[in-house]
């Protein structure tokens, strides 16, 4: 006779109660806390925001959300079993749900989830979340490597990961039709002196 295991979850209203200030997702039914970042992680994060960014308002197709959105992945009514809080996320229109209390965390998946690596990532953790991206229902997962300087792209129902280096230029066609995104642009550094 096989045991039973029981699945942990968090209360929503448990989560809510930590604050705006709580920087933490929910792993496997679990409350974890994110650690802090560097400078270099900020600035490839805010490059791609205002790439992205201008060419969703162009367009109109979404919106794109810096980091501190928390998207509920797996849910059980107000039960959370996964949320998580990408660095940089883009949401189609369309995958807005009606009636959505937009003080609340997003109900479901982002369209992209971007990952930028800290030295203190594990890539096992990493993957665990682009394969838990990818499972509720994003389209794409994007892992940014400041050094090397390359940008994985994972793509649902797709097994091969793209990988750009150098002075690539990103195919970003299903997601921001028109939009050249070239690997320069989400590198480049501000004269810090």
């Amino acid at each position: 006779m096989a045991l039973k295991t029981h699945e942990r979850f968090v209360d929503e209203d448990e989560l809510m109660r930590l604050g705006s200030d709580a920087m933490v997702e929910v792993v496997d039914g679990e409350i974890v806390e994110m650690a802090a970042v560097g400078i270099l992680h900020h600035i490839i994060v805010g490059n791609l925001y205002s790439i992205l960014d201008t060419c969703v308002r162009t367009v109109g197709i979404g919106f794109v959300f810096p980091d501190g959105l928390l998207f509920h992945l797996f849910r059980e009514g107000k039960r959370i079993k996964g949320s998580r809080v990408p660095d940089l996320s883009f949401v189609r229109k369309g995958s807005i749900p009606k009636g959505w209390n937009i003080e609340r965390p997003f109900p479901g998946a982002p369209t992209l989830a971007i990952e930028v690596m800290s030295p203190d990532d594990s890539s096992e953790d990493v993957l665990k979340k682009v394969r838990e991206y990818l499972s509720a229902g994003s389209e794409q997962v994007w892992v940014v490597y400041p050094q090397p300087r390359e940008l994985h792209q994972f793509r649902r129902g797709v097994s091969d990961v793209r990988t750009y280096t150098g002075s690539e230029t990103i195919d970003v066609e299903a997601l921001f039709p028109g939009l050249e995104l070239k690997m320069d642009d989400i590198f480049a550094l501000p004269d810090l002196a």
